[in-house]
């Protein structure tokens, strides 16, 4: 099964200059619960932006168009093949979550409680393509959290 994970500010923005526009403490947490122990698959500039090795107690995978000795790579094709016995988890960026929307039966998404001025990478729009909010719980900002934020739980 795909399912894909990210956060976005209120209107759809996930990036800026190659970073993540905020600081929340409490969206990594729950990043963390939802992706540990699974595999999960991003583009080369997510893994480059990760700390060397990176995400732990996680099969990272990237999708790249050259072969890398430091991190297992896949391409399309291999990942969908892969998601057929096990649950993989697209952690982005922009590009790699459009290539995979149509593919996934499952997102969470946190949506930021801000704007973000200028921001260069976007998450797909989902309103069009049958996806059913299942759950969802309102968090405030805690000490480690610039805003507030809504976790929530789609499915297709």
């Amino acid at each position: 099964m795909l399912s894909m994970i990210y956060a976005c500010d209120l209107k759809g923005a996930i990036g800026k200059d190659g970073d993540l526009p905020w600081k929340q403490s409490s969206d990594l947490q729950h990043f963390k619960r939802i992706t540990i122990r699974k595999t999960v698959v991003m583009g080369r500039k997510t893994w480059d932006s990760l700390p060397s090795g990176g995400l732990p107690k996680r099969r990272n995978i990237v999708m790249s168009r050259t072969q890398r000795q430091d991190v297992e790579v896949m391409d399309f094709e291999q990942v969908l093949e892969l998601s057929q016995n096990e649950e993989i988890i697209i952690i982005g960026g922009g590009e790699i979550y459009s290539l995979f929307i149509d593919h996934c039966k499952e997102i969470h998404r946190t949506i930021i409680h801000t704007e973000v001025e200028d921001a260069d990478t976007h998450a797909p729009d989902i309103s069009q393509l049958g996806y059913v909010l299942i759950g969802e719980k309102h968090h405030p900002a805690g000490p480690k959290d610039q805003h507030p934020m809504t976790f929530q739980h789609w499915i297709c």
